[in-house]
């Protein structure tokens, strides 16, 4: 594809997301289990312990189980994750070029697992005549296990290099300004300043404790964030919650869980939620399946009355703002290099 001088690029932003099947097929979820969970940044126990656990048992028996849960959230075409982390890159390209009023940013989003991949999608801004890149990962909190995991991918599309084009990588944006008026602006949607018996509940992914213990911010930059947006929004302290959700396997996570807590709320005459997940950018099984569907029939059979969810900010006004705000932010210094 040629580009003139005029309108050629000189800054890629990637965007970069988890991943997700590319189908809702045992064989697609099996394929791309089998690169998420072998990344050491993932699960981090002796890989001669791990890898035949994930290839003899794991790779085995998980996908078919989770076949029906992809398909209850799937779309017409596509994932709701590769769906909205697209369509956001498209609108803040645009929203980009417009407040520049030039051509010379492009974005795209890329996968840590599965496609696009990050490889892929610096290949193909690269034929744009892009020489420098900013890498934005869509996790607000770093971990270990989402942002280096990112970083790593970037690292593998550049080793075979002779030279590394000049890059940023964002470590996370747990507090910034844009991030956290997003979050009030959506959760404001659902609950009115009047409302005191509806408790905001903030749901987390969660991480091994372990992993917490070896000095990951994440856990940390969770409770920043929550707190952030409980102040900015008035809450009193018996009116919101963290916790974490999605663990697997025996070993202790970080807590509380958030399964364990919507069951014990109505016990407390909690009977009405609105639960947030600030961690994940766009809506995907974790959100979609585990809480809108599992974790709100927990709540309800515990003796809640009402369930309600935040979508994540996804291809919203407010999310494009923020990327907008990120990457004119890194800019301007990057001009200098």
């Amino acid at each position: 594809m040629e580009v003139s001088l005029v309108t050629k690029p000189n800054l890629g932003v990637i965007l970069l997301n988890l991943g997700t099947p590319d189908e809702p097929s045992a064989r697609a979820i099996r394929r791309y289990l089998a690169e998420f969970l072998s990344d050491p940044r993932v699960v981090d126990l002796p890989r001669w312990i791990w890898l035949p656990v994930l290839y003899l048992i794991i790779l085995n028996v998980r996908p078919s189980k989770l076949v029906e849960k992809y398909q209850s959230i799937w779309g017409e075409k596509e994932a709701p994750l590769r769906e909205f982390s697209e369509a956001l890159a498209k609108l803040s390209e645009r929203e980009i070029q417009n407040s520049l009023n030039s051509e010379e940013i492009i974005v795209r989003s890329a996968m840590t697992y599965g496609s696009p991949n990050i490889k892929d999608a610096i290949l193909d801004v690269e034929e744009l005549g892009v020489k420098r890149f900013l890498f934005v990962p869509l996790f607000p909190q770093y971990s270990s296990a989402t942002v280096g995991a990112c970083f790593d991918k970037v690292a593998r599309a550049f080793k075979d290099r002779v030279t590394i084009p000049p890059s940023r990588f964002l470590s996370g944006y747990h507090n910034k300004n844009h991030y956290i008026k997003a979050l009030c602006n959506s959760i404001r949607k659902y609950k009115k300043d009047e409302d005191k018996q509806t408790v905001l509940l903030f749901s987390f992914h969660g991480i091994p404790q372990s992993q917490a213990s070896r000095g990951d911010p994440y856990q940390s930059q969770c409770e920043n964030t929550a707190m952030l947006v409980a102040t900015r929004l008035g809450l009193e302290n018996h009116e919101w919650r963290l916790t974490f959700q999605s663990r697997f396997g025996p070993a202790p996570w970080l807590k509380p869980y958030t399964d364990e807590t919507l069951a014990n709320l109505p016990k407390e005459g909690i009977v009405k939620v609105l639960v947030v997940c600030p961690g994940f950018a766009t809506d995907c099984l974790e959100t979609l399946e585990e809480i809108c569907i599992e974790n709100k029939q927990i709540f309800l059979e515990a003796g809640g009355e009402t369930f309600q969810y935040v979508p994540a900010l996804n291809a919203s006004q407010d999310h494009v703002d923020l990327i907008t705000d990120i990457v004119l932010t890194h800019l301007y210094p990057m001009e200098k290099t």
